[in-house]
């Protein structure tokens, strides 16, 4: 061989390169780490995973847009209503605690999430926590309470109250399915499909305090007809509010609805009042910003008599809920009355109702 360099010899000529020397024993030097992290046990501490190990910090971060919608509280309407309705049912307090928490919970998370999914800009007269955290983030937490929720469900020791818990989340993911599916694909759902999407979105979180309230009473008082008239009236009422009150406009932007390109009940109503228009169904189609093109889309409504017709609807479901309420008082007489069902009642159905024969 040249340079009298001999195959059989086992030197390699590549060894006489310095950088490739150095390489090598710095391979060599990471490999025998590897033996000697193997023979002296991995750094990896699986107990790390058990219960109790999870620090307050890291807590801390991954409930930060959660954490942040909680500083700026809504109306608590869920909290009053339970409180009402446990004028008649009287859970044991510990109970209480634990089904107002969850519900509490569930509600935040799930506006959270309904933010992201609309696009929204102002949540409760703030930026919403998508636009402070990021949305993946913000999904997470959300994500991450309805779990948290789940795990107060559960001191409750009873196998129904999971079963009611589980049936109400897929029960509420079924109804925004079914608006998110309504307004991306620019169908114009019944009034009746609309209801029924209704009560299982709105009415779920409703149905499920008054279920899990049942399950811890000693009461045999049903509730769930009423608790389902309560949640139609909250989003019908909601819907009519979100496109003529003020106080909407200041905390979600003026008619929100519209630049979400959403059908709400008066919406749909106004454009089944004439098919052969299709000028709100446009509007809602570019989900306009401009706000005389929104003040032009809330005139045409009234012109349709669209607004007079949800406080139609809102005034027969009001006295729906009335017959209702006499019916439960009726159940077990002497053990509550419904003064406070009532107040409720009236309070959510005021402001839709203030310009009409209440």
């Amino acid at each position: 061989m040249a340079n009298g360099t001999s195959p059989s010899s086992g030197k390699s000529p590549l060894k006489k390169i310095p950088e490739l020397e150095q390489a090598d024993t710095k391979l060599k030097s990471n490999v025998d780490d590897s033996h000697r992290h193997t023979a002296n046990g991995s750094s990896f501490d699986n107990t790390k995973y058990n219960d109790g190990m999870w620090s307050q910090e890291n807590e801390r971060i991954v409930l930060g847009p959660y954490s942040y919608m909680l500083q700026h509280p809504g109306k608590d309407i869920r909290r009053q209503l339970i409180n009402a309705f446990n004028a008649w049912l009287k859970v044991p307090s510990e109970s209480l605690a634990i089904i107002t928490k969850v519900v509490a919970m569930l509600h935040t998370a799930s506006l959270i999430i309904d933010d992201v999914e609309d696009s929204s800009n102002l949540r409760r007269g703030i930026p919403v926590a998508h636009n402070i955290f990021g949305t993946a983030q913000t999904i997470n937490s959300a994500n991450y309470v309805y779990f948290l929720a789940l795990q107060e469900v559960q001191k409750l020791n009873s196998p129904e109250a999971i079963n009611i818990y589980v049936s109400e989340l897929l029960n509420l993911h079924r109804g925004q399915g079914m608006d998110l599916f309504w307004r991306d694909t620019l169908t114009c759902p019944s009034e009746e499909e609309y209801l029924e999407m209704v009560g299982n979105k709105t009415g779920g979180l409703f149905r499920l305090a008054v279920k899990l309230m049942q399950v811890e009473s000693d009461s045999n008082r049903d509730c769930v007809n009423l608790v389902n008239v309560f949640g139609l009236i909250f989003q019908i009422c909601d819907d009519y509010l979100n496109l003529s009150n003020t106080t909407y406009t200041k905390n979600k932007g003026m008619c929100e609805d519209l630049t979400e390109g959403k059908f709400s009940f008066p919406i749909i109503h106004s454009i089944r009042s004439d098919l052969n228009s299709h000028q709100l169904i446009n509007i809602l189609k570019q989900k306009t910003q401009d706000d005389e093109v929104k003040r032009y889309a809330v005139a045409y409504m009234e012109s349709t008599g669209s607004f007079a017709y949800t406080q139609k609807v809102v005034r027969d479901l009001r006295n729906r809920a009335l017959t209702l309420i006499d019916e439960i008082e009726r159940c077990e007489p002497g053990r509550g009355d419904g003064t406070m069902v009532r107040a409720i009642l009236d309070k959510i159905v005021e402001a839709t109702l203030k310009e009409s024969d209440v």
